[in-house]
């Protein structure tokens, strides 16, 4: 999974050339130029708003009434962005006039201050969002000992830069403020809270805190860890979220590094959301890298998006966005095949269009279940692509994104599947029943039985319907598995490990 991971940012990398942002006409003032664009978003304006705008179509409902502040995550959009757009989706029925965006200080330890950018706007692919300078100028009144125009702290900065286009998306006429709060100090914050509120009183405007949750964990600890955090940040109370962060700190949980890298944009925008009137905090929904179809769960980063509200109704949610899962009943309905061969044409398209991927979202209990799958892609019934897993450690509807996204650019047989080849695409899904030893090889049964051969390190395997669409036989099936597998034809017969399963096999085809 590492190699495929890797595999598919760096494709991804290629496809997202550089591309002349849309011309607009600049503010007065520095204009920040974008330094993540192509690397944590597409550089690509029309691959950057349909992203924004699948995610969106994708977000979980409202769950809130009038938020005056969202935490959103900020890394890259394959693996946070449909967070982020789930925060976003609280407030997409609202109008704002100005959109302030705290970010969190990934560059400068040093820096004790909160860093307001005193320039004319953010430039992004989608063009030039203008900032208010009048908002500007009323933080450094009300705040000068803690508030400076440092422009380096923006620089190089991402945790403002990558929020900046969901706000051109759905709030384009609204202006904006991009602030880093330099560090976690709970005084410093409060400070900086209360005086953001003042300034932004009877102002149509939005708070928005930028900050992802664990980090480095496996799964299992962020989910936990994570869970925490958030049930504490829904309590609006800055001092008791730092002395939550820090006893979690001290449980030396492995590899953890941080339990939110931003938790100083988010104490800042509690206390202005107090101030101004919020009562409650909601999560809106959680998720980690280790949930995404390429995500590595040995080592995750958390994402949780939260709205801080004055109004009394809603819920909480707290952990990951799949419903419990039920056990297995083995077999799949028509509406469960086709969900899967929609979530896999869906994967692919959107890595071809949008540099992003969907998350498993949404599925039914059953399709949560840890199924072994293959994903094979044809084109005018010629084979352009099958990979698979066959251990089931993952949820079927999980790996079938991942699967697929493998067998269109990572099946070293073919030279990558194109964007230009989607339509010719036909896809096919095998899923798998558990592995099974066969003592001799007379217990296979062509056509019914797919077969794992293992030898002296070498390994191959072939789904049951290779040998009916080959027309072999069952020891033409394995001397051409021994030669996928690098063997001589024949090494089948001593001294190999031969294990069988079964497949529900679906396709396209029996949907159009």
């Amino acid at each position: 999974m590492k190699l495929l991971r890797y595999g598919l940012i760096a494709f991804i990398f290629i496809l997202a050339f550089a591309v002349s942002c849309q011309a607009t006409k600049a503010p007065e003032g520095d204009i920040r130029e974008p330094v993540v664009a192509g690397k944590f978003y597409p550089s690509s304006p029309s691959k950057l708003r349909l992203a924004i705008e699948k995610f969106l179509h994708d977000a979980v409902p409202q769950k809130v009434k009038n938020p005056l502040a969202i935490i959103v995550p900020h890394a890259g959009y394959i693996f946070s962005g449909q967070i982020c757009a789930d925060a976003f989706k609280q407030v997409s029925n609202q109008h704002y006039d100005v959109v302030v965006i705290l970010g969190t200080n990934h560059t400068n330890p040093d820096f004790r201050k909160i860093s307001i950018y005193p320039g004319g706007g953010f430039k992004t692919p989608l063009g030039v969002a203008p900032i208010d300078k009048n908002v500007v100028s009323s933080l450094m009144s009300a705040n000068p000992e803690d508030c400076t125009e440092d422009k380096s702290l923006h620089e190089d900065e991402h945790s403002v830069e990558v929020v900046v286009p969901f706000v051109q998306v759905l709030f384009p006429k609204a202006r904006i403020v991009p602030i880093v709060v330099g560090t976690p100090d709970v005084r410093l914050c409060s400070r900086f809270g209360q005086a953001l509120a003042g300034v932004l009183k009877n102002r149509r405007a939005l708070i928005v805190a930028s900050s992802d949750l664990s980090h480095y964990p496996d799964r299992e600890a962020a989910n936990a860890v994570d869970r925490k955090t958030l049930e504490t940040i829904i309590k609006l109370n800055p001092a008791l979220l730092h002395a939550t962060l820090e006893s979690q700190m001290k449980r030396r949980i492995p590899h953890l590094s941080t339990c939110a890298c931003g938790e100083a944009p988010i104490m800042a925008a509690i206390t202005a959301a107090k101030s101004l009137g919020a009562t409650r905090g909601v999560i809106v929904s959680y998720m980690n890298s280790g949930d995404v179809p390429i995500g590595d769960r040995s080592r995750v980063v958390g994402y949780g998006a939260v709205a801080m509200t004055a109004e009394g109704d809603g819920e909480n949610v707290s952990g990951s966005d799949q419903s419990p899962a039920s056990p297995t009943t083995g077999s799949l309905q028509p509406a469960d095949k086709k969900a899967l061969l929609v979530f896999a044409r869906e994967t692919i398209s959107r890595v071809f269009f949008t540099d992003t991927i969907p998350i498993a979202r949404g599925f039914t209990p059953n399709l949560q279940q840890p199924r072994g799958v293959f994903v094979t892609l044809k084109k005018k019934g010629e084979l352009r692509g099958c990979i698979g897993r066959i251990i089931a450690d993952e949820p079927l509807c999980k790996l079938v994104g991942a699967m697929a996204i493998a067998a269109a650019l990572s099946d070293r047989r073919f030279t990558p599947v194109t964007a230009d080849e989607l339509e010719e695409i036909t896809i096919e899904i095998s899923v798998l029943t558990p592995l099974k030893e066969v003592s001799d090889a007379s217990e296979i049964v062509t056509g019914r039985d797919g077969v794992l051969l293992r030898k002296d390190g070498h390994s191959a395997v072939f789904l049951p319907q290779v040998a009916t669409e080959q027309g072999w036989t069952r020891e033409e099936m394995l001397d051409h598995l021994c030669l996928k597998a690098d063997l001589k034809a024949g090494s089948w017969k001593q001294g190999a490990q031969l294990l069988t399963f079964q497949a529900i096999v679906f396709s396209e085809a029996e949907f159009k």
